[in-house]
């Protein structure tokens, strides 16, 4: 079973356009209302592909009731922690190329009672899990290293520990030793305070953030696939979509197939990519299902060629 936890979570509007034209009218279809925030979509990817999950998050006002409400719809099992604050809402709008804007609110500041409750309620659940799943940004005024804090308490008893998060508490977290971390490539170059242009360079910033104290380091390169690098070497993988709809959640599916396959060498990374290819050619964060995931596509090299030059943004 794995356990996720969003501390940011959203209601996520997703709107499909012919072509975005700023400064004037644009017709589009018919919205989609979607649970949103990085951890609630690992759950759902991970519901969606039949492997028990929990999620973990605070609710507040009637945009928290209505994403628990949606969760629970869609069959997830949900730990809502009651917060003073509203849930944010976020509208993404994806357009035939697959071209993806989105228009992300920060989020409720969350009260140190609320935080600790939340924690509570995440080493509530995890007593029988495999792994733990801290993703997402922080809410505004949340402690950087609350990732690393959690990582340390949940460790000590024996829970791996995944964290998919950016800037300084993705670096935060790093000291506390978690078994994954999942940057994108801007995140990684973030975090590395420099560009990546080659494969090259994004196993060197992975392998500085495993200096750091992550186990392993999961990198999504968007439509290059994703590297892996951990102590059993470098792997690579890609998974092309003919015919891409939204990359919303591509990522946490990435992560959520990687976790279900067992987290660990080509076959982990080869599932995750599967499921982030089914995820991009739905729409909006819609997640796949099990029948349609197709692994036939799905290219994993360990022996890389590191001089190959990125083209896509991560």
């Amino acid at each position: 079973m794995i356990v996720t936890l969003t501390l940011n979570p959203s209601l996520d509007r997703a709107v499909e356009l012919d072509r975005l034209v700023r400064g004037t009218v644009n017709r589009a279809a018919p919205a989609r209302l979607d649970p949103g925030g990085k951890g609630v979509n690992v759950s759902r990817a991970l519901l969606a592909g039949d492997v028990p999950s929990v999620a973990v998050l605070p609710s507040g006002g009637s945009t928290g009731e209505t994403l628990v409400r949606l969760l629970r719809d869609e069959g997830v099992e949900v730990v809502a922690v009651p917060v003073a604050g509203r849930t944010r809402s976020n509208l993404t709008l994806a357009e035939p190329d697959g071209t993806v804007t989105k228009v992300n609110e920060p989020g409720a500041t969350l009260a140190p009672g609320e935080l600790e409750a939340i924690v509570e309620a995440i080493r509530g659940a995890a007593g029988s899990a495999d792994w733990v799943a801290a993703c997402g940004s922080l809410p505004p005024g949340v402690p950087e290293d609350t990732y690393a804090l959690l990582c340390a308490r949940l460790s000590a008893g024996g829970i791996r520990v995944a964290v998919d998060t950016s800037g300084p508490a993705l670096l935060a977290s790093l000291p506390a030793g978690p078994s994954v971390v999942k940057p994108n490539a801007d995140e990684l170059a973030e975090a590395v305070g420099g560009p990546l242009d080659s494969l090259a360079e994004v196993v060197e910033a992975a392998q500085t953030l495993r200096a750091k104290g992550a186990v392993s380091v999961l990198v999504s390169l968007g439509a290059e696939g994703a590297i892996l690098v951990s102590d059993d070497g470098v792997l690579a993988g890609e998974c092309p979509v003919a015919e891409p709809r939204s990359t919303v959640g591509a990522g946490d599916a990435l992560l959520a197939g990687y976790l279900a396959a067992g987290a660990r060498g080509l076959d982990a990374l080869a599932e995750g990519l599967a499921w982030a290819a089914a995820a991009v050619a739905l729409p909006g964060s819609s997640m796949p299902r099990t029948a349609q995931i197709d692994r036939s596509a799905v290219r994993v090299n360990d022996r890389p060629d590191l001089t190959r030059r990125l083209v896509a943004p991560g």
